[in-house]
């Protein structure tokens, strides 16, 4: 198992969480999807399955408890980047309300004028 796929599979989990995507899902299907719904969860779940299916990782069961810790550790970090994503978001909010805010304004005067 490769670090990249794992950092890949984490990303993945904990965007497409933070996007809404799985929110959309789960009104179109009202349902709810329980695993699917928290980045940690997702993380963990995905990064085990993935691990799993991976060669030769599933045929060693001395692996499993490496795979394990892997798997924990991707669902912390999945909190961490959420939080990241989370403050570029208010980042940008911050920066797109400066920008357009005084554009908006600057019109009207204009207009006013």
């Amino acid at each position: 198992m490769d670090w990249m796929d794992v950092a890949a599979v984490v990303f993945f989990s904990t965007t497409v969480n933070h996007l809404g995507l799985i929110s959309a899902i789960e009104s179109a299907i009202k349902h709810r999807l329980w695993i699917l719904d928290c980045p940690k969860c997702l993380s963990f779940w995905s990064v085990l399955v993935y691990g799993l299916s991976g060669d030769g990782m599933a045929a060693n069961p001395s692996c499993l408890a490496w795979l394990l810790a892997i798997s924990i550790l991707s669902a912390y970090i999945a909190i961490w980047l959420e939080l990241l994503e989370s403050i570029i978001d208010r980042l940008y909010d911050y920066i797109y309300g400066k920008i357009y805010s005084t554009a908006d304004s600057s019109d009207d005067d204009a207009a006013g004028a």
